[in-house]
């Protein structure tokens, strides 16, 4: 199965507007608030294999392939992992 492609645009004004509606928060705090979720999941959906460094939509989910031709990655690896 093939991840959806991060959409950050999408996910950024959802959370603007949450932060904005529902809890009463001002348009720079929810933006910072946004700005700070965004980076933090388009980090989290990156593939820590430093030879790779495409996003989750490049990876084939179940056999953790990449689809990037040139790329000599076998197996998408999220952050511990990566480390250990």
């Amino acid at each position: 199965m093939i991840e959806r492609e991060f959409d950050a645009e999408l996910l950024y004004n959802r959370i603007v507007h949450f932060y904005v509606d529902k809890h009463g928060y001002s348009r720079e705090a929810a933006n910072r608030i946004a700005q700070k979720v965004v980076r933090r999941e388009a980090v989290r959906r990156t593939c820590k294999n430093i030879g790779c460094r495409h996003p989750m939509g490049d990876h084939i989910r179940n056999a953790e392939t990449c689809l990037v031709l040139e790329c000599a990655c076998r197996r998408f690896e999220r952050g511990a992992a990566a480390a250990a």
